[in-house]
């Protein structure tokens, strides 16, 4: 009988873990289609997705935010009609929502949580993903259009994460003071 009982939790669990990565993906798709603003030198355009990868991160670690960013984001494209730029993004999304989760929960302890993690660590976990997010999107642009135009696409990649980093701190501390079970979800 504990047998079912311990398999039931952990099916349970898993169940759990598909869902809220399903979830958080939806987002990103949301985020990243809603507000897009286009950009004319490389036909790509600036979004919030940065938020919801930073804020899934932060709270979930690295393998949510890896599958959530890239995936949400490639779908993204392929909705909005970049298809062109839908691998590259779920790369560049999923190595960025990968590395900063790694940096800001970089252990599995009990006692590490979004609550307790300092936001000097996400701070840098943000900028780490940043460069990370800038560089792999201006190659990308590179590839399409050349160097120099691709150029011009980095300060707008710039402040896209920026911004994301920023609000995504405040949105997964804000989120762990109001709704503390929430930490359980993935621990």
């Amino acid at each position: 009988m504990a047998d079912n009982t311990n398999h039931s939790r952990q099916s349970s669990k898993v169940a759990l873990k598909i869902s809220l990565v399903a979830i958080l993906t939806a987002v990103v798709v949301v985020f990243t289609m809603v507000p897009k603003i286009a950009t004319p030198v490389v036909k790509g355009y600036i979004s919030l997705c940065d938020v919801v990868i930073c804020f899934a991160a932060f709270l979930f670690g690295p393998w949510v935010a890896a599958i959530a960013g890239g995936l949400g984001s490639a779908l993204a494209d392929l909705l909005g009609g970049y298809a062109q730029w839908a691998p590259f993004s779920l790369i560049v999304h999923g190595l960025q929502g990968m590395i900063m989760g790694c940096i800001a929960l970089p252990t599995k302890k009990k006692n590490q949580t979004t609550l307790n993690t300092p936001v000097w660590r996400m701070a840098l976990a943000g900028v780490v993903g940043m460069v990370v997010m800038v560089a792999g999107y201006y190659l990308t642009a590179s590839l399409f259009y050349g160097f120099e135009p691709a150029l011009v696409e980095v300060p707008l990649n710039l402040l896209q994460s920026g911004v994301g980093v920023i609000i995504g701190i405040i949105v997964a501390k804000s989120t762990v003071l109001a709704y503390p079970p929430v930490l359980s979800f993935m621990r």
